[in-house]
Protein backbone atom coordinates (compact mmCIF):
# COMPACT_ATOMS: atom_id res chain seq x y z
CA UNK A 1 0.00 0.00 0.00
CA UNK A 2 2.88 2.61 0.95
CA UNK A 3 4.28 1.76 -2.69
CA UNK A 4 1.11 2.76 -4.43
CA UNK A 5 0.52 5.64 -2.47
CA UNK A 6 4.34 6.83 -3.21
CA UNK A 7 3.99 6.01 -6.86
CA UNK A 8 3.98 9.27 -9.04
CA UNK A 9 2.51 7.38 -12.06
CA UNK A 10 -0.43 6.46 -9.34
CA UNK A 11 -1.28 9.80 -7.87
CA UNK A 12 -0.85 11.15 -11.75
CA UNK A 13 -3.90 8.85 -12.76
CA UNK A 14 -5.48 9.54 -9.62
CA UNK A 15 -5.46 13.22 -10.47
CA UNK A 16 -5.99 12.87 -13.77
CA UNK A 17 -9.32 10.50 -12.98
CA UNK A 18 -10.67 13.16 -10.26
CA UNK A 19 -10.42 15.95 -13.13
CA UNK A 20 -12.06 13.95 -15.69
CA UNK A 21 -14.43 12.77 -12.92
CA UNK A 22 -14.98 16.52 -11.86
CA UNK A 23 -15.54 17.93 -15.64
CA UNK A 24 -18.01 15.11 -16.24
CA UNK A 25 -20.04 15.96 -13.29
CA UNK A 26 -20.06 19.47 -14.01
CA UNK A 27 -21.46 19.02 -17.66
CA UNK A 28 -24.17 16.30 -16.57
CA UNK A 29 -25.35 19.72 -13.78
CA UNK A 30 -24.85 22.27 -16.58
CA UNK A 31 -28.30 23.72 -16.97
CA UNK A 32 -27.39 24.76 -20.62
CA UNK A 33 -27.23 20.99 -21.59
CA UNK A 34 -30.62 20.72 -21.74
CA UNK A 35 -30.36 23.41 -24.47
CA UNK A 36 -29.76 21.83 -28.29
CA UNK A 37 -26.57 22.24 -29.29
CA UNK A 38 -25.79 23.05 -33.04
CA UNK A 39 -22.52 22.57 -34.64
CA UNK A 40 -21.05 20.01 -33.03
CA UNK A 41 -20.99 17.58 -29.77
CA UNK A 42 -21.68 19.58 -26.58
CA UNK A 43 -19.61 16.49 -24.77
CA UNK A 44 -16.37 18.35 -22.32
CA UNK A 45 -13.68 18.71 -24.99
CA UNK A 46 -15.33 17.62 -27.93
CA UNK A 47 -17.50 20.74 -27.76
CA UNK A 48 -13.98 22.38 -29.07
CA UNK A 49 -14.96 20.81 -32.19
CA UNK A 50 -17.73 22.89 -32.34
CA UNK A 51 -15.86 26.24 -31.42
CA UNK A 52 -13.77 25.02 -34.41
CA UNK A 53 -16.74 24.58 -36.56
CA UNK A 54 -18.15 28.18 -35.54
CA UNK A 55 -15.00 29.75 -36.13
CA UNK A 56 -14.96 28.67 -40.22
CA UNK A 57 -18.60 28.36 -41.09
CA UNK A 58 -20.49 30.44 -38.55
CA UNK A 59 -23.25 31.26 -40.89
CA UNK A 60 -24.42 27.51 -41.68
CA UNK A 61 -24.35 26.85 -38.34
CA UNK A 62 -26.75 29.93 -37.28
CA UNK A 63 -28.91 29.12 -40.13
CA UNK A 64 -29.24 25.61 -39.05
CA UNK A 65 -30.05 26.42 -35.51
CA UNK A 66 -32.83 29.11 -36.37
CA UNK A 67 -34.40 26.20 -38.95
CA UNK A 68 -34.53 24.12 -36.45
CA UNK A 69 -34.88 25.83 -33.50
CA UNK A 70 -37.56 28.76 -34.68
CA UNK A 71 -39.25 30.27 -31.94
CA UNK A 72 -36.80 28.97 -29.18
CA UNK A 73 -33.09 28.61 -28.41
CA UNK A 74 -30.41 26.53 -29.41
CA UNK A 75 -26.46 27.06 -28.19
CA UNK A 76 -23.59 27.27 -29.63
CA UNK A 77 -19.60 26.12 -28.63
CA UNK A 78 -17.02 29.78 -28.80
CA UNK A 79 -13.37 29.09 -27.55
CA UNK A 80 -13.96 30.58 -24.43
CA UNK A 81 -18.08 29.36 -23.42
CA UNK A 82 -21.32 28.64 -24.63
CA UNK A 83 -23.81 31.29 -26.32
CA UNK A 84 -27.41 30.39 -26.44
CA UNK A 85 -28.80 31.88 -29.21
CA UNK A 86 -32.95 32.90 -29.84
CA UNK A 87 -34.78 33.08 -33.09
CA UNK A 88 -38.35 34.55 -33.74
CA UNK A 89 -40.09 37.81 -32.99
CA UNK A 90 -41.27 36.60 -30.23
CA UNK A 91 -38.32 35.27 -28.44
CA UNK A 92 -36.23 38.48 -29.94
CA UNK A 93 -39.08 40.83 -28.51
CA UNK A 94 -38.69 38.96 -25.10
CA UNK A 95 -34.57 39.53 -24.56
CA UNK A 96 -35.43 43.33 -25.95
CA UNK A 97 -38.04 43.99 -23.01
CA UNK A 98 -35.91 42.08 -20.38
CA UNK A 99 -34.55 45.10 -17.50
CA UNK A 100 -31.17 45.42 -17.11
CA UNK A 101 -31.11 43.58 -13.82
CA UNK A 102 -32.27 40.45 -15.27
CA UNK A 103 -30.08 40.68 -19.06
CA UNK A 104 -27.28 43.35 -18.73
CA UNK A 105 -26.59 45.22 -22.30
CA UNK A 106 -23.87 46.58 -21.04
CA UNK A 107 -22.08 43.60 -19.10
CA UNK A 108 -23.31 41.38 -22.59
CA UNK A 109 -20.93 44.00 -24.68
CA UNK A 110 -17.93 43.87 -22.05
CA UNK A 111 -18.13 39.93 -22.49
CA UNK A 112 -17.84 40.62 -26.27
CA UNK A 113 -14.79 42.64 -25.69
CA UNK A 114 -13.23 41.82 -22.77
CA UNK A 115 -11.64 45.34 -22.12
CA UNK A 116 -12.07 44.72 -18.44
CA UNK A 117 -9.07 43.02 -18.57
CA UNK A 118 -7.01 45.49 -21.16
CA UNK A 119 -8.10 48.81 -20.84
CA UNK A 120 -10.16 48.84 -17.47
CA UNK A 121 -13.61 49.36 -16.42
CA UNK A 122 -14.09 53.01 -16.08
CA UNK A 123 -16.54 52.98 -19.39
CA UNK A 124 -18.42 49.82 -17.78
CA UNK A 125 -19.03 51.45 -14.32
CA UNK A 126 -19.96 54.75 -15.19
CA UNK A 127 -21.08 54.97 -19.31
CA UNK A 128 -21.85 58.44 -19.60
CA UNK A 129 -20.49 58.76 -23.19
CA UNK A 130 -23.40 56.60 -24.04
CA UNK A 131 -25.76 59.32 -22.86
CA UNK A 132 -24.36 61.61 -24.82
CA UNK A 133 -24.27 59.98 -28.20
CA UNK A 134 -27.92 59.19 -27.58
CA UNK A 135 -28.58 62.79 -26.52
CA UNK A 136 -26.67 65.63 -27.22
CA UNK A 137 -24.80 64.13 -29.70
CA UNK A 138 -28.55 63.69 -31.91
CA UNK A 139 -30.33 66.75 -31.08
CA UNK A 140 -27.47 68.68 -32.08
CA UNK A 141 -27.02 66.92 -35.88
CA UNK A 142 -28.17 69.86 -37.98
CA UNK A 143 -25.69 71.92 -36.11
CA UNK A 144 -22.90 70.16 -36.65
CA UNK A 145 -23.70 68.17 -40.31
CA UNK A 146 -22.23 71.22 -42.31
CA UNK A 147 -18.41 70.78 -40.50
CA UNK A 148 -18.91 66.68 -41.08
CA UNK A 149 -19.42 67.72 -45.05
CA UNK A 150 -16.93 70.06 -45.21
CA UNK A 151 -14.83 67.23 -43.85
CA UNK A 152 -15.60 64.82 -46.06
CA UNK A 153 -14.79 67.55 -49.34
CA UNK A 154 -11.87 67.58 -47.57
CA UNK A 155 -10.73 64.18 -46.78
CA UNK A 156 -12.28 62.66 -49.75
CA UNK A 157 -10.13 63.75 -52.74
CA UNK A 158 -7.07 63.50 -50.35
CA UNK A 159 -7.79 59.70 -49.69
CA UNK A 160 -9.18 59.26 -53.29
CA UNK A 161 -6.81 60.67 -55.74
CA UNK A 162 -8.44 60.20 -58.84
CA UNK A 163 -8.09 62.50 -61.97
CA UNK A 164 -11.02 63.04 -64.95
CA UNK A 165 -8.67 61.03 -67.50
CA UNK A 166 -7.34 57.57 -65.74
CA UNK A 167 -8.95 54.77 -63.18
CA UNK A 168 -7.09 55.02 -59.98
CA UNK A 169 -7.13 52.08 -57.56
CA UNK A 170 -8.07 52.54 -54.04
CA UNK A 171 -7.82 50.38 -51.12
CA UNK A 172 -11.07 51.07 -50.34
CA UNK A 173 -11.15 49.38 -46.64
CA UNK A 174 -8.05 51.64 -45.29
CA UNK A 175 -9.60 54.85 -47.60
CA UNK A 176 -13.11 54.29 -45.94
CA UNK A 177 -11.17 54.13 -43.07
CA UNK A 178 -9.27 57.48 -42.78
CA UNK A 179 -12.34 59.38 -44.41
CA UNK A 180 -14.49 58.27 -41.49
CA UNK A 181 -12.34 59.13 -39.04
CA UNK A 182 -11.40 62.31 -40.31
CA UNK A 183 -15.03 63.49 -40.65
CA UNK A 184 -16.27 61.60 -37.50
CA UNK A 185 -13.37 63.71 -35.15
CA UNK A 186 -14.46 66.80 -36.92
CA UNK A 187 -16.92 66.54 -34.30
CA UNK A 188 -15.22 64.04 -31.66
CA UNK A 189 -12.20 66.49 -30.86
CA UNK A 190 -12.69 69.34 -33.25
CA UNK A 191 -10.17 71.18 -35.95
CA UNK A 192 -7.10 71.23 -36.04
CA UNK A 193 -6.34 67.82 -34.24
CA UNK A 194 -9.35 66.06 -36.24
CA UNK A 195 -6.43 66.57 -39.41
CA UNK A 196 -3.75 65.20 -37.20
CA UNK A 197 -2.92 62.36 -39.07
CA UNK A 198 -0.82 60.47 -36.08
CA UNK A 199 -4.47 60.90 -33.52
CA UNK A 200 -6.15 59.91 -36.56
CA UNK A 201 -3.95 56.61 -37.73
CA UNK A 202 -3.83 55.92 -33.29
CA UNK A 203 -8.07 56.09 -33.34
CA UNK A 204 -8.09 53.66 -36.52
CA UNK A 205 -5.35 51.44 -34.68
CA UNK A 206 -7.06 51.77 -31.13
CA UNK A 207 -10.18 50.20 -33.09
CA UNK A 208 -7.94 47.28 -34.17
CA UNK A 209 -6.32 47.22 -30.95
CA UNK A 210 -9.59 46.28 -29.33
CA UNK A 211 -10.40 43.98 -31.60
CA UNK A 212 -6.56 41.85 -31.32
CA UNK A 213 -7.08 42.14 -27.82
CA UNK A 214 -10.71 40.56 -27.52
CA UNK A 215 -9.43 37.83 -29.47
CA UNK A 216 -5.91 37.28 -26.98
CA UNK A 217 -8.36 37.28 -24.06
CA UNK A 218 -10.30 34.56 -25.40
CA UNK A 219 -7.70 32.29 -25.39
CA UNK A 220 -6.94 32.30 -21.79
CA UNK A 221 -8.83 30.85 -18.89
CA UNK A 222 -10.65 33.13 -16.26
CA UNK A 223 -7.89 34.00 -13.66
CA UNK A 224 -5.22 34.68 -16.48
CA UNK A 225 -7.04 37.59 -17.89
CA UNK A 226 -6.09 40.28 -15.82
CA UNK A 227 -2.49 39.59 -15.78
CA UNK A 228 -2.28 38.82 -19.43
CA UNK A 229 -4.62 41.72 -20.61
CA UNK A 230 -2.21 44.33 -18.10
CA UNK A 231 1.05 43.04 -20.25
CA UNK A 232 -0.16 42.44 -23.70
CA UNK A 233 -2.65 44.86 -24.71
CA UNK A 234 -2.06 46.62 -27.73
CA UNK A 235 -5.38 49.65 -26.83
CA UNK A 236 -3.08 50.35 -23.35
CA UNK A 237 -0.15 50.99 -25.66
CA UNK A 238 -2.18 52.93 -28.24
CA UNK A 239 -3.81 54.78 -25.14
CA UNK A 240 -0.61 56.55 -24.40
CA UNK A 241 0.06 57.79 -27.33
CA UNK A 242 -2.97 59.01 -27.81
CA UNK A 243 -2.83 60.91 -24.55
CA UNK A 244 0.26 62.36 -25.70
CA UNK A 245 -1.89 63.87 -28.49
CA UNK A 246 -5.10 64.59 -26.58
CA UNK A 247 -3.73 66.09 -22.93
CA UNK A 248 -2.55 69.54 -24.69
CA UNK A 249 -5.87 70.44 -25.78
CA UNK A 250 -7.85 68.58 -22.65
CA UNK A 251 -5.61 70.92 -20.56
CA UNK A 252 -6.26 74.05 -22.59
CA UNK A 253 -10.67 73.39 -23.00
CA UNK A 254 -10.50 72.57 -18.65
CA UNK A 255 -8.31 75.78 -18.07
CA UNK A 256 -10.93 78.19 -20.48
CA UNK A 257 -13.81 76.25 -18.84
CA UNK A 258 -12.89 77.09 -15.48
CA UNK A 259 -11.94 80.85 -16.06
CA UNK A 260 -14.93 81.38 -18.03
CA UNK A 261 -17.26 78.91 -17.11
CA UNK A 262 -20.81 79.96 -18.87
CA UNK A 263 -19.55 82.84 -20.09
CA UNK A 264 -17.04 80.93 -22.41
CA UNK A 265 -18.73 82.06 -25.60
CA UNK A 266 -16.96 80.29 -28.02
CA UNK A 267 -16.81 77.25 -26.48
CA UNK A 268 -16.36 74.28 -29.19
CA UNK A 269 -19.65 72.54 -29.18
CA UNK A 270 -17.87 69.01 -29.93
CA UNK A 271 -17.95 65.59 -28.01
CA UNK A 272 -14.85 66.55 -25.87
CA UNK A 273 -16.86 69.04 -24.15
CA UNK A 274 -19.35 67.72 -23.79
CA UNK A 275 -16.97 64.78 -22.13
CA UNK A 276 -15.68 67.22 -20.34
CA UNK A 277 -18.91 68.68 -18.26
CA UNK A 278 -19.16 64.90 -17.35
CA UNK A 279 -15.92 64.03 -16.75
CA UNK A 280 -15.38 67.41 -14.44
CA UNK A 281 -17.89 66.89 -11.54
CA UNK A 282 -16.59 63.10 -11.19
CA UNK A 283 -12.96 64.03 -10.87
CA UNK A 284 -12.24 62.31 -13.97
CA UNK A 285 -8.55 62.42 -14.78
CA UNK A 286 -7.01 63.12 -17.86
CA UNK A 287 -6.49 59.37 -18.89
CA UNK A 288 -9.78 58.29 -18.18
CA UNK A 289 -11.01 61.17 -20.81
CA UNK A 290 -8.68 59.98 -23.14
CA UNK A 291 -10.44 56.83 -23.05
CA UNK A 292 -13.79 58.32 -23.51
CA UNK A 293 -12.91 60.07 -26.72
CA UNK A 294 -10.97 56.21 -28.17
CA UNK A 295 -13.90 54.44 -26.91
CA UNK A 296 -15.91 56.58 -28.61
CA UNK A 297 -13.97 56.81 -31.75
CA UNK A 298 -14.13 52.51 -31.99
CA UNK A 299 -17.89 52.39 -32.01
CA UNK A 300 -17.62 54.95 -34.65
CA UNK A 301 -14.77 53.77 -36.86
CA UNK A 302 -15.40 50.47 -36.94
CA UNK A 303 -18.74 50.28 -38.05
CA UNK A 304 -19.00 52.84 -40.74
CA UNK A 305 -16.10 52.21 -42.57
CA UNK A 306 -17.05 48.64 -42.51
CA UNK A 307 -20.69 49.58 -43.60
CA UNK A 308 -19.72 52.23 -46.37
CA UNK A 309 -16.92 50.06 -47.79
CA UNK A 310 -19.71 47.20 -48.41
CA UNK A 311 -21.97 49.79 -50.00
CA UNK A 312 -19.24 50.90 -52.12
CA UNK A 313 -18.37 47.19 -53.12
CA UNK A 314 -21.96 46.93 -53.86
CA UNK A 315 -21.65 50.01 -56.74
CA UNK A 316 -18.36 49.64 -58.20
CA UNK A 317 -20.05 46.13 -58.97
CA UNK A 318 -22.82 47.58 -60.59
CA UNK A 319 -21.98 51.15 -62.16
CA UNK A 320 -25.78 51.45 -62.93
CA UNK A 321 -26.82 51.61 -59.56
CA UNK A 322 -24.51 54.86 -59.54
CA UNK A 323 -26.88 56.68 -61.93
CA UNK A 324 -29.57 56.26 -59.93
CA UNK A 325 -28.29 57.83 -57.20
CA UNK A 326 -26.87 60.62 -59.15
CA UNK A 327 -30.48 61.12 -60.30
CA UNK A 328 -31.71 61.24 -56.92
CA UNK A 329 -28.79 63.29 -55.22
CA UNK A 330 -28.42 66.19 -57.58
CA UNK A 331 -31.57 67.87 -57.72
CA UNK A 332 -31.90 67.51 -54.04
CA UNK A 333 -28.23 69.31 -53.29
CA UNK A 334 -28.77 72.06 -56.27
CA UNK A 335 -31.71 72.73 -54.36
CA UNK A 336 -31.07 72.18 -50.38
CA UNK A 337 -27.72 71.68 -50.60
CA UNK A 338 -26.08 69.67 -48.42
CA UNK A 339 -28.55 69.87 -44.97
CA UNK A 340 -30.04 66.88 -42.12
CA UNK A 341 -33.66 67.91 -44.74
CA UNK A 342 -31.63 67.06 -47.39
CA UNK A 343 -30.08 64.05 -46.85
CA UNK A 344 -33.47 62.74 -44.83
CA UNK A 345 -35.38 63.25 -49.12
CA UNK A 346 -32.24 60.89 -50.51
CA UNK A 347 -34.46 57.41 -49.84
CA UNK A 348 -32.72 55.50 -52.76
CA UNK A 349 -29.07 56.44 -50.71
CA UNK A 350 -30.67 55.38 -47.16
CA UNK A 351 -32.51 51.95 -48.77
CA UNK A 352 -28.68 50.82 -50.16
CA UNK A 353 -27.82 51.53 -46.98
CA UNK A 354 -29.98 49.60 -45.02
CA UNK A 355 -29.89 46.90 -47.79
CA UNK A 356 -26.54 46.78 -47.69
CA UNK A 357 -26.40 46.06 -44.07
CA UNK A 358 -29.01 43.59 -44.42
CA UNK A 359 -27.29 41.56 -46.62
CA UNK A 360 -23.71 41.68 -45.61
CA UNK A 361 -23.73 43.80 -41.93
CA UNK A 362 -20.62 43.46 -39.25
CA UNK A 363 -21.81 40.64 -37.02
CA UNK A 364 -24.12 37.07 -37.65
CA UNK A 365 -25.51 38.02 -34.37
CA UNK A 366 -27.41 40.95 -32.32
CA UNK A 367 -28.69 42.15 -29.42
CA UNK A 368 -26.07 40.67 -26.89
CA UNK A 369 -26.89 40.14 -23.42
CA UNK A 370 -25.76 38.81 -20.36
CA UNK A 371 -27.76 37.12 -18.11
CA UNK A 372 -27.40 38.67 -14.43
CA UNK A 373 -29.83 36.62 -12.48
CA UNK A 374 -31.65 33.07 -13.69
CA UNK A 375 -34.31 33.58 -16.24
CA UNK A 376 -36.87 31.60 -17.96
CA UNK A 377 -37.48 32.12 -21.71
CA UNK A 378 -40.93 32.47 -23.04
CA UNK A 379 -40.43 28.69 -24.71
CA UNK A 380 -39.25 27.63 -21.50
CA UNK A 381 -35.07 27.64 -21.85
CA UNK A 382 -33.74 28.05 -18.77
CA UNK A 383 -30.87 29.98 -18.62
CA UNK A 384 -28.07 30.69 -15.54
CA UNK A 385 -26.85 33.43 -14.37
CA UNK A 386 -24.13 34.08 -16.30
CA UNK A 387 -25.31 33.16 -19.79
CA UNK A 388 -24.03 35.06 -22.86
CA UNK A 389 -27.17 35.31 -25.21
CA UNK A 390 -27.83 36.41 -28.82
CA UNK A 391 -30.35 37.00 -31.07
CA UNK A 392 -30.13 35.23 -34.74
CA UNK A 393 -29.26 38.10 -37.00
CA UNK A 394 -28.14 36.41 -39.96
CA UNK A 395 -31.15 34.12 -40.79
CA UNK A 396 -33.25 36.84 -39.35
CA UNK A 397 -32.41 39.34 -42.53
CA UNK A 398 -32.99 36.34 -44.50
CA UNK A 399 -36.51 35.65 -43.46
CA UNK A 400 -38.64 35.09 -46.45
CA UNK A 401 -41.77 35.45 -44.45
CA UNK A 402 -40.67 38.88 -44.54
CA UNK A 403 -38.74 40.05 -47.13
CA UNK A 404 -40.43 37.44 -49.74
CA UNK A 405 -38.70 35.71 -52.44
CA UNK A 406 -36.15 37.45 -52.69
CA UNK A 407 -34.87 37.89 -49.51
CA UNK A 408 -31.80 36.20 -50.14
CA UNK A 409 -31.31 38.59 -52.87
CA UNK A 410 -29.46 42.11 -52.64
CA UNK A 411 -31.95 44.85 -53.78
CA UNK A 412 -30.83 48.10 -53.02
CA UNK A 413 -34.12 49.49 -53.47
CA UNK A 414 -36.29 47.18 -51.22
CA UNK A 415 -36.72 49.59 -48.76
CA UNK A 416 -37.28 53.13 -51.04
CA UNK A 417 -40.61 51.14 -52.41
CA UNK A 418 -41.23 49.74 -49.29
CA UNK A 419 -41.83 53.06 -47.95
CA UNK A 420 -44.06 54.68 -50.74
CA UNK A 421 -47.19 52.33 -49.02
CA UNK A 422 -49.00 54.23 -47.16
CA UNK A 423 -48.33 54.89 -43.51
CA UNK A 424 -44.59 53.27 -44.23
CA UNK A 425 -42.60 56.59 -44.75
CA UNK A 426 -40.49 56.20 -41.48
CA UNK A 427 -40.85 52.75 -40.57
CA UNK A 428 -38.49 51.60 -42.77
CA UNK A 429 -35.70 53.89 -42.77
CA UNK A 430 -31.93 53.25 -42.19
CA UNK A 431 -32.12 54.28 -38.35
CA UNK A 432 -35.20 52.51 -37.76
CA UNK A 433 -34.82 48.93 -35.54
CA UNK A 434 -37.65 45.99 -35.37
CA UNK A 435 -37.88 42.45 -34.22
CA UNK A 436 -37.06 41.62 -38.45
CA UNK A 437 -33.85 44.38 -38.58
CA UNK A 438 -31.37 44.36 -36.01
CA UNK A 439 -27.80 45.43 -37.32
CA UNK A 440 -28.15 48.46 -34.70
CA UNK A 441 -29.81 46.34 -32.21
CA UNK A 442 -33.36 46.75 -31.09
CA UNK A 443 -35.20 48.82 -28.28
CA UNK A 444 -33.80 50.66 -25.76
CA UNK A 445 -30.35 49.54 -26.39
CA UNK A 446 -30.12 49.85 -29.86
CA UNK A 447 -26.94 51.57 -31.02
CA UNK A 448 -27.28 55.75 -29.59
CA UNK A 449 -25.02 56.64 -31.99
CA UNK A 450 -26.98 55.47 -35.63
CA UNK A 451 -28.30 58.76 -36.32
CA UNK A 452 -24.89 60.24 -36.44
CA UNK A 453 -23.76 57.11 -38.73
CA UNK A 454 -26.74 57.29 -40.94
CA UNK A 455 -26.27 60.81 -41.50
CA UNK A 456 -22.63 60.60 -42.27
CA UNK A 457 -22.78 57.44 -44.09
CA UNK A 458 -25.47 58.94 -46.48
CA UNK A 459 -23.26 62.29 -47.27
CA UNK A 460 -20.50 60.29 -47.97
CA UNK A 461 -22.05 57.88 -50.42
CA UNK A 462 -23.73 61.03 -52.39
CA UNK A 463 -20.89 63.20 -52.21
CA UNK A 464 -18.78 59.58 -54.00
CA UNK A 465 -21.45 59.47 -56.33
CA UNK A 466 -21.91 63.17 -57.66
CA UNK A 467 -18.11 62.86 -57.82
CA UNK A 468 -16.92 59.41 -59.19
CA UNK A 469 -17.21 56.82 -61.41
CA UNK A 470 -15.89 53.45 -59.99
CA UNK A 471 -15.80 50.47 -60.80
CA UNK A 472 -14.10 46.33 -60.22
CA UNK A 473 -10.77 45.97 -61.68
CA UNK A 474 -11.48 44.10 -64.94
CA UNK A 475 -15.06 44.55 -64.58
CA UNK A 476 -14.65 41.49 -61.69
CA UNK A 477 -17.70 40.59 -59.24
CA UNK A 478 -18.11 42.01 -56.09
CA UNK A 479 -15.59 41.26 -53.55
CA UNK A 480 -16.72 38.27 -51.26
CA UNK A 481 -17.22 39.20 -47.45
CA UNK A 482 -14.61 37.59 -44.72
CA UNK A 483 -16.43 35.83 -41.88
CA UNK A 484 -15.11 34.25 -38.78
CA UNK A 485 -16.70 33.09 -36.23
CA UNK A 486 -19.81 35.77 -35.83
CA UNK A 487 -18.13 38.40 -37.13
CA UNK A 488 -18.39 39.77 -40.74
CA UNK A 489 -15.40 41.56 -42.66
CA UNK A 490 -15.76 43.66 -46.11
CA UNK A 491 -12.94 42.51 -48.29
CA UNK A 492 -9.97 43.77 -46.36
CA UNK A 493 -7.82 44.16 -49.16
CA UNK A 494 -10.00 44.60 -52.39
CA UNK A 495 -9.54 47.72 -54.39
CA UNK A 496 -12.03 49.27 -56.51
CA UNK A 497 -10.78 51.71 -59.22
CA UNK A 498 -12.06 55.66 -59.22
CA UNK A 499 -12.55 58.29 -61.56
CA UNK A 500 -13.01 61.68 -61.32
CA UNK A 501 -16.83 62.25 -62.31
CA UNK A 502 -17.10 65.42 -65.04
CA UNK A 503 -18.16 67.24 -65.65
CA UNK A 504 -20.03 67.19 -61.90
CA UNK A 505 -22.70 70.24 -61.73
CA UNK A 506 -23.18 70.60 -58.21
Amino acid sequence: MDYIAENPQTIAYGAGAAVVATVALRWLFDPLRRIPTVGGPSAPLLSYVGASNFIRDGTSIITEGYQKYYGSAFKVATLDRWIVIVSGPKMVEDLRKRPDDEVSFVEGAEEGLQTKHTIGTSWLNDPYHVDIIREKLTRTLPAVLPAIVDELMLAVPEHIPAASDEWVPVHTFKAMQKIVSRASNRVFVGLPVCRNEEFLDLAIKYTLDITSDRARMKKYPGFLKGVVGAFTSDARKTHRRAADILEPLITERLAKMQELGDEWTEKPNDMLTWILEQAIPRGSSTDQIVQRVLFVNFAAIHTSSNSVTHVLYSLAADPSLVAVLRAEVEPIVAAEGWSKAALGKMWKVDSLLRESQRVNGIGLLSITRKVLKDVTLPDGTFLPAGTLVHAALYPTHRESSVYGATADEFDPWRFARMREAAGEGTKHQYVNTSTDYLPFGHGRHACPGRFFAANELKALVAFLVLHYDMKIPGDGPRPSDVYFAEHVLPDPTARVLFRKRQPVRV
